[in-house]
């Protein structure tokens, strides 16, 4: 695939929102405007590598200017992505990837702007990723997807070879559905740089990023990229977009493994009609009133409870998939939503 044809094709989530005339587009055009300035803080605090860009003001681009033409001369056979930011929010944000310095020139060139409002980032661009991920850090966990080669799959559905994973982790144990060593390897590494154990240097980080903690885990939405030319980098974090994901996610832990998807029932009486074979059982607990549905449901979801409770025996030896401990539950009656026991995630669908 030719990355620099299919990224003139392709929008950002920003754009996305902006189109759906989402209430918060202006919010999370700023927030993705400044996510590297979070990016460089972050590194420069605790250590969190990034795609660093090298940056220029726009009228340096256009005047040819001493200190551009250096990094020109010495970058031009380079791959790379140029974004151009706006110093006014409101105003568009634009961007070419997968060409080289030289070519994207040629882009930059043909853009009809004010140069005088922008600022040109220049951002290495690899040549092959080993591994990609998107994930949220949430009150619940950690919740997303990986896969091999390039970010772009896992952005714009489109895949290489094989379908993405996903993954949890809540906060003591990674869930993988298939066994990987180099993938759990590279998954902690990942989740081990946003940890910050020390109480005062998440203090600093609150305040100069405006970030939120959750169990010492930096909480909110996140991007890696990892090649074997630059390793790991992180290529977004975002505190807005975390907290619009998460409710379409709930997690808690497997008591029988299994997949399936269905109507949401949310029962408080075990004796209530309109219980339907294939619905999923969700409930405070089960009693053994409650076990004609658990031979009818296609999977059973309890707010508490643990691995080693009656219910969760009974669970699996009806070989239903059973999540456990969801805590109150944000799951509506009637809503379709799919159940991954072995990762304790429920996912709306």
């Amino acid at each position: 695939m030719n990355l620099g044809d299919f990224y003139k094709n392709q929008i950002s989530l920003t754009e996305w929102f902006e189109h759906v005339q989402h209430k918060d587009s202006a919010l999370l055009r700023k927030e993705d405007n400044e996510k590297r300035d979070r990016l460089e803080k972050l590194s420069q605090l605790i250590g969190l590598p990034y795609d660093k860009p090298i940056k220029f003001k726009a009228t340096d681009l256009l005047n040819k200017t001493p200190v551009f033409l250096t990094f020109f001369e010495e970058k031009k056979d380079e791959i790379c992505s140029l974004r151009l930011i706006p110093h006014n929010p409101n105003m568009p944000k634009l961007r070419l990837r997968g060409y080289t310095v030289e070519k994207v020139m040629h882009w930059f060139r043909e853009q009809k702007i004010a140069h005088k409002e922008y600022q040109a980032q220049f951002l290495p661009h690899a040549k092959k990723n080993t591994w990609s991920t998107i994930f949220i850090v949430g009150e619940k966990g950690i919740f997303g997807e990986i896969i091999k080669g390039g970010h772009y799959q896992l952005t714009q559905g489109f895949y290489e070879h094989a379908k993405p994973s996903l993954f949890s982790f809540d906060f003591k144990k990674l869930y993988l559905k298939e066994e990987n060593k180099d993938m759990k390897n590279h998954l902690m590494t990942i989740i081990n740089h946003l940890k910050v154990e020390q109480k005062e240097m998440r203090d600093k980080i609150q305040r100069e990023v405006g970030a939120q903690f959750v169990q010492h885990y930096l909480k909110g939405y996140f991007e890696t990229v990892a090649s074997e030319d630059y390793g790991l980098w992180f290529v977004d974090y975002n505190r807005i977009l975390g907290n619009l994901y998460e409710p379409f996610f709930t997690q808690g832990q497997c008591a029988s493994p299994g997949k399936a998807q269905g109507k949401v029932r949310i029962i408080t009486n075990p004796k209530q009609e309109g219980f339907e074979e294939g619905d999923i059982l969700v409930c405070e607990m089960t009693s053994p009133d409650y076990l004609p549905l658990m031979q009818k449901a296609s999977a059973i979801i309890t707010e508490k409870g643990g691995i080693l409770t009656h219910a969760a025996i009974i669970a699996r030896e009806l070989k239903k998939p059973c999540i456990v401990g969801i805590g109150k539950t944000p799951l509506k009656n009637g809503e379709y939503v799919e159940v991954d026991a072995e990762k304790g995630i429920i996912k709306r669908v």
